[in-house]
C-alpha cells in the first residue's frame, strides 16, 4: 500500500486510546484517512488523537462506552457530521477478564459478552446501515484472537467471545456482500503493548515459544488490519487472518 492508500476515507476505531487500536488509527491517518478514535477513558482518547494530529494526521476523539448502543449510534452520527461519510469500521474495543472456570462470576461472563460481542455486533449493524444509505460500500473489521483458535487457561469466556466474532464475520457475508461491504476479522497472538509490557516476563516468554522468535509489535497487527480494510482486499470477505508468528501451529503453553 502506498502512503495515501486511504486518502479521504473515513474510519472509526474503537478502544483505540493505546496499543493495537492506536497504531491502527495512526497508520490510517498517515495514509490519508480521517479517523474517529474512540476510547472509554477520555484522557487516553484525547491524548491519542492529539498525538496523531501533531503528526499531521486527521483525527478526532470520541469518548464513551463502545458497547452501548446509544453511544455507538452517536459515534457513527458524529463521524458523518464531522467528515461527511463512513467507509471503515474497526471494532477493536474489548475486555479480558481472566478467571477459573469453576468459579467464574456471572457478572464477569456477561461483561465480556457485552463488550466483546455486543459492542462489535451493534457497531457493525449501525455502521452497515450508514454504509447502505451511502450506497458506496465499505469495510468492517472485527478483533478476534488466537485464543479463539487455541485453548488458554482461565480464558474460557474471553476465548468463546473471540471465536464467536470470527463466525459473525463469516455470517455477515450473506447480508453485506450485496452492499459491497466486506467484513473480516484478525486474530492477533502475543503482542507487545502498554498492557502486556507491565509483565516483566512477557517478551522473554513469548519470544521463547513463538516460532518466529518474538511477539508481535502493534505495527505488525496494524499492517494486517489496514490490508483487510483496503481496496487491495476488496475480494476478501468472511475471513479471519491469524497474526501470531506461527504460535498457533505449535501452541506451546506460556505457563
Amino acid at each position: 500500500m502506498n502512503q495515501k492508500s486511504f486518502q479521504n476515507k473515513v474510519a472509526i476505531v474503537t478502544g483505540a486510546g493505546q496499543g493495537i487500536g492506536l497504531e491502527i488509527c495512526r497508520q490510517l491517518a498517515h495514509q490519508g484517512a480521517h479517523v474517529v478514535l474512540n476510547d472509554i477513558e477520555e484522557s487516553l482518547a484525547q491524548e491519542a488523537a492529539a498525538s496523531i494530529r501533531a503528526d499531521k494526521g486527521s483525527c478526532i476523539s470520541f469518548t464513551g462506552d463502545a458497547s452501548n448502543i446509544l453511544f455507538i449510534n452517536d459515534m457513527v452520527n458524529e463521524a458523518v457530521k464531522h467528515f461527511g461519510k463512513l467507509d471503515i469500521v474497526v471494532a477493536n474495543a474489548g475486555i479480558t477478564l481472566f478467571g477459573d472456570f469453576f468459579e467464574y462470576k456471572e457478572e464477569d461472563f456477561y461483561n465480556v459478552l457485552r463488550v466483546n460481542l455486543g459492542g462489535s455486533f451493534f457497531l457493525a449493524q449501525i455502521a452497515s446501515n450508514q454504509m447502505k444509505n451511502q450506497g458506496t460500500g465499505g469495510s468492517i473489521l472485527f478483533m478476534s484472537s488466537v485464543t479463539g483458535h487455541q485453548a488458554h487457561k482461565n480464558l474460557a469466556a474471553y476465548s468463546m467471545s473471540k471465536a464467536a466474532l470470527e463466525m459473525l464475520a463469516k455470517t455477515l457475508v450473506v447480508e453485506l456482500s450485496p452492499l459491497k461491504i466486506t467484513v473480516n476479522a484478525i486474530a492477533p497472538g502475543a503482542t507487545l503493548t502498554e498492557r502486556t509490557g507491565k509483565d516483566a516476563d512477557y517478551e522473554n516468554t513469548w519470544s521463547r515459544i513463538t516460532p518466529i522468535g518474538k511477539p508481535a509489535s502493534t505495527l505488525d497487527i496494524a499492517g494486517a488490519a489496514l490490508f483487510l480494510v483496503s481496496s487491495h482486499a476488496s475480494h476478501i470477505t468472511g475471513q479471519t487472518l491469524v497474526i501470531d508468528g506461527g504460535w498457533s501451529s505449535v501452541s506451546p503453553s506460556p505457563y
